[in-house]
């Protein structure tokens, strides 16, 4: 499945801070399994919260923001996965103006998840998925350009010429 962000209409937050872009969802009979979406956070405010599920925050453009709450800080830094209990009440704190950050969230009975930042030769699996952050990712026929990616259907090798975010998907259990 491939999806192009700049196709892709933002939906705006609730609390007027930012917007979302649905990149691409997979769910089972019991609800959401994860889902792979782009946020525009323009300003400070609460951090939506998604009980029961787990969070990886990737900032792929400004500074990044500093989430507390009653008994965490995190920070989520430029370029660095940042994996969080989705279920946490946080406010986020803006780090040097507005940022874009690529969130996967899903549900840990059924997956596990793990999001690396990749430069150069990529290799993924089936189910795996792929952000372009800048630049391009060419694997075979298939040519990816920023706000561009997939959800892998075989296993696939290709080369990077910029920055892709890459997100390892873990089926734990079928979702029923």
């Amino acid at each position: 499945m491939r999806f192009d962000a700049a196709q892709i209409e933002p939906m705006p937050w609730k609390n007027g801070g930012g917007t979302t872009r649905e990149l691409a969802v997979r769910e089972g009979a019991r609800g959401l399994i994860w889902r792979l979406s782009l946020a525009e956070i323009v300003q400070n405010g609460p951090f939506s919260a998604f009980p029961g599920l787990w969070r990886v925050h990737t900032i792929i453009a400004g500074q990044g923001l500093r989430l507390h709450g009653t008994d965490v800080e995190l920070e989520a830094k430029p370029l660095t996965p940042l994996e969080f209990d989705g279920g946490l009440a946080l406010e986020a704190q803006l780090i040097d103006g507005p940022c874009r950050a690529v969130n996967v969230i899903c549900d840990p009975r059924y997956v596990q998840v793990k999001a690396q930042v990749h430069q150069g030769d990529f290799a993924g699996q089936a189910g795996d998925l792929v952000y372009v952050i800048d630049g391009a990712l060419h694997l075979g026929r298939d040519h990816f350009v920023a706000a561009q990616g997939c959800e892998l259907e075989a296993p696939a090798q290709g080369v990077v010429e910029g920055t892709v975010l890459h997100v390892q998907i873990k089926a734990l259990q079928e979702a029923m």
